[in-house]
């Protein structure tokens, strides 16, 4: 079966994915044990070896949101500091356990230039250190005072929200969406959710299908969900795919990979949300996995394709087809 797949994998990243197997399977041999060094190093080094493409952008700033449980450093994206544009609040990924805002540098640059709004990167608190809801803390408290922190930057920008999160960063822009629909004062216009992770219960098909050899793997996953869910919280409850939808829930576009663990959920997420209602796109990506954006020096144009699916979805523009 996983030749059958590999058949349909872009030939760059089939080829990557074959050496990360053999390394696995070596490190495995050797009695290799996970840390959060090693998990970060490799999430880091994998990035910074894939993402080599980094634009400039007119502004870029770094400030410190600061909250009641947490300063919360961000770093401010804006591609025209003489006119008012929309903001759209960026969760990285990394598994609540890796990833930072130098990290996805580049990528949040491509968002705002793709985008044309302002991009405001949170570096918010990881796990296991900071475990949950720290993070979910720290993200929600920039949602509620980014635009302050914009006005005290005398940064011109206009009073419009949306989320952008992969991965773990789309588990916290979701929970924030669900979150919000009670919470008046803060209105949020769209979230962009990129192979987010949204079942922590791992219940879904495609977590089995594509247990091994797709980068992202199931023991990895729970490993990361352990470091992050330290207190034996009920993993249902709080997975955004099984959380309450109002009409009060943000337009949201779904992007998944066609070999990806996680893709189940996120399916199943947008027709949840279609069927309450929610005006709700889902593009699936073929032949790619997991954090494909991550790996951009392998498939540029699928990574290009992406940034802007994600550009017409909040142009309001359809981004089917």
């Amino acid at each position: 079966m996983q030749q059958d797949h590999d058949a349909a994998i872009p030939k760059p990243l089939r080829e990557w994915l074959e050496t990360v197997r053999a390394a696995r399977a070596v490190a495995h041999a050797n009695n290799y044990r996970r840390t959060v060094t090693n998990a970060r190093e490799f999430f880091d080094a994998t990035v910074r070896g894939f993402v080599t493409r980094r634009p400039e952008v007119a502004l870029v700033r770094d400030d410190v949101i600061v909250a009641p449980d947490y300063p919360v450093p961000v770093r401010i994206y804006h591609p025209a500091p003489d006119e008012e544009r929309p903001v759209l609040l960026f969760l990285h990924g990394g598994g609540h356990v890796a990833g930072s805002v130098a990290v996805y540098d580049p990528l949040a640059r491509k968002l705002a230039l793709a985008t044309g709004w302002i991009v405001v990167a949170v570096e918010y608190r990881l796990a296991p250190e900071c475990p949950y809801p720290a993070g979910l803390k720290d993200s929600m408290a920039c949602a509620k005072r980014v635009f302050r922190c914009l006005a005290s930057q005398q940064m011109r920008y206009e009073r419009r929200l949306a989320l952008i999160g992969d991965s773990a960063g789309g588990a916290l822009c979701a929970t924030l969406s669900h979150l919000a629909q009670f919470e008046p004062a803060l209105e949020i216009e769209a979230q962009a959710l990129i192979y987010p992770s949204l079942d922590y219960t791992l219940s879904q098909p495609s977590v089995r299908e594509y247990a091994e050899g797709y980068l992202l793997e199931r023991d990895r996953i729970l490993w990361l969900f352990d470091s992050y869910l330290q207190e034996h919280q009920d993993r249902r409850r709080v997975s955004p795919l099984f959380m309450e939808i109002t009409d009060a829930l943000p337009r949201t576009l779904v992007v998944t990979g066609e070999f990806d663990p996680l893709r189940d959920e996120g399916a199943l997420y947008a027709a949840r949300l279609e069927s309450h209602g929610i005006a709700t796109e889902h593009r699936t990506m073929p032949g790619l996995v997991h954090a494909y954006l991550n790996l951009e020096d392998l498939v540029p144009d699928a990574c290009a394709d992406t940034y802007a699916v994600v550009a017409r979805f909040l142009s309001g523009a359809s981004c089917r087809g």
